[in-house]
């Protein structure tokens, strides 16, 4: 991104826009800075501030807001405000480490089912696990909850994985993190590359968290049925091309290698066999190359790491020529990467809202602007942000 530096973020009740403390009725009527990318220009707009560590974000049909704060709870924004009291009925988190309440995801057919999907760090014997999460959204409490799908892991606390993405044909995939699996060691054996446990996968079920029949490995002795592709780190941001169909998923690597996959069935996509990063600290070399025979290639890899997170397809009015484009948040590289596609190919065409906080998550509002959900590690207040299109002169 061209231009100055925006360093927005969000103090007490008000907003910083540069080094000025704007109150937030002076924000409404602050016009924020113009910055410039490759096609469009845009503003960088506040939406909502006063979250602890948001981690997801969904639209509801009629305007309101649907965001997950990792400590635990889920939170409403209506007309613009963050409402004081959580939503009731939230499953009990263990909110370690990178665990806690994850993503959210409303149903398709939410305006006749109600259905909302949440992801988070289950407590199970020997410590927690990524679960998937089914309730119905009445009345701003959730009701009729249950976990539809707890998947079969070990490990730290961390990396969990846990976007989630619907397909439109009946079916929901998820991602579940390697879970801190040291790579080091007798690679082939590492769990991203075992087949008989979740860990380090992408999955696909059907929207009631059974296993489609149709599934790569469905029928297989000592492989996981709900697996749809294996040989992933961290994957924490997935989404599902809303005219191609396909799956695209964005993955942390360790010290560098972070990557954009075309995930497809059955296949491998090599960690931590091959890859492009090394360990942290010293910068050991983790793998003997960057590819081999039988495993995927990356489509876009960053080095040195942005520390990918969120990802959507813009299919929006409001900036024509980013239509068709992949956004994809980074949390330690502070910006959303715009990546433009060509069938399997995937190019970087723009560092947007650059240095603003650790994004988090990147979405499509119902009303083509793009919003992005700004994290901080020290869980300080942060809140959600839009880009705007600005007519170009």
């Amino acid at each position: 991104m061209r231009g100055s530096v925006l360093r927005l973020g969000f103090v007490a009740a008000g907003v910083v826009l540069g080094s000025a403390v704007v109150t937030s009725a002076a924000a409404a009527q602050a016009t924020p800075a113009v910055f410039k990318s490759s096609v469009h220009d845009y503003r960088v707009v506040p939406v909502v501030d006063g979250f602890v560590n948001p981690w997801g974000l969904a639209f509801l049909p009629g305007g309101d807001l649907l965001v997950t704060e990792r400590p635990g709870r889920l939170r409403l924004v209506r007309g613009g405000k963050l409402l004081p009291t959580p939503v009731t009925g939230v499953p009990a988190v263990v909110a370690a480490g990178q665990g806690g309440l994850l993503d959210v995801v409303v149903h398709p057919n939410f305006a006749q089912n109600r259905y909302v999907y949440l992801t988070y760090s289950k407590q199970v014997n020997g410590g927690s696990t990524t679960a998937l999460h089914r309730a119905k959204l009445v009345n701003d409490a959730l009701v009729e909850g249950q976990d539809i799908f707890v998947a079969d892991t070990r490990g730290r606390p961390g990396h969990f994985g846990s976007r989630i993405a619907f397909d439109g044909k009946g079916h929901l995939f998820m991602t579940v993190g390697d879970r801190q699996a040291p790579p080091e060691g007798d690679l082939p054996a590492h769990p991203a590359q075992d087949l008989s446990t979740h860990q380090g996968k992408v999955l696909r079920l059907m929207e009631d968290g059974t296993v489609p029949k149709d599934n790569p490995f469905v029928g297989r002795s000592g492989a996981k049925p709900e697996i749809w592709s294996y040989g992933h780190r961290n994957p924490q941001g997935l989404v599902v091309h809303p005219t191609t169909g396909a799956v695209w998923a964005t993955e942390h690597g360790p010290q560098g290698g972070d990557e954009l996959n075309l995930v497809e069935a059955g296949k491998n996509y090599g960690w931590p066999v091959v890859g492009f990063g090394v360990n942290y600290g010293p910068g050991k070399a983790i793998h003997a190359s960057t590819m081999a025979p039988g495993m995927e290639n990356a489509k876009h890899v960053w080095v040195p790491s942005i520390a990918t997170s969120g990802l959507m397809v813009y299919t929006g009015d409001k900036f024509p020529a980013w239509k068709g484009s992949v956004f994809a948040g980074g949390l330690a590289g502070q910006r959303v990467a715009r990546l433009t596609l060509d069938g399997a190919r995937a190019d970087l065409a723009d560092n947007l809202a650059r240095n603003l906080g650790r994004v988090r998550d990147v979405r499509q509002g119902p009303d083509g602007f793009v919003y992005v959900v700004l994290d901080d590690q020290q869980g300080k207040p942060t809140g959600i942000v839009r880009l705007e299109p600005v007519a170009r002169r």
